[in-house]
């Protein structure tokens, strides 16, 4: 009797950290981290704690990630393509440690 008038979204899939995600395909890349349950996307550069997106318009600096091997990225400021590489970054001390 009733049926939906949204048409399906298009799916794009990324790699995280080495794992294959489907995400929708106009989200940001921190959007879509936030759908597929990814809540901690860096360490802190000090103490190695979690960070995750906070602001999501490009303020607050904490959704720094790796971006096809570039750095730094803001990730509530790239939009998602197919194929995308997403790592997340480690703070200073677990550099020291030999982590990544």
């Amino acid at each position: 009797m009733f049926r939906s008038i949204e048409s399906p979204k298009a799916r794009v899939t990324i790699t995280v950290d080495g794992n294959d995600v489907e995400v929708d395909a106009t989200a940001s890349v921190a959007a879509a981290l936030f759908g597929a349950g990814v809540t901690t996307v860096r360490r802190s550069v000090v103490g190695d704690r979690p960070r995750a997106p906070y602001c999501l318009m490009g303020i607050c600096f904490e959704c720094l990630v790796t971006i096809d091997g570039v750095p730094n990225r803001q990730a509530c400021l790239v939009p998602v393509r197919d194929g995308m590489t997403v790592s997340f970054q480690r703070g200073a001390r677990a550099m020291e440690e030999g982590g990544q």
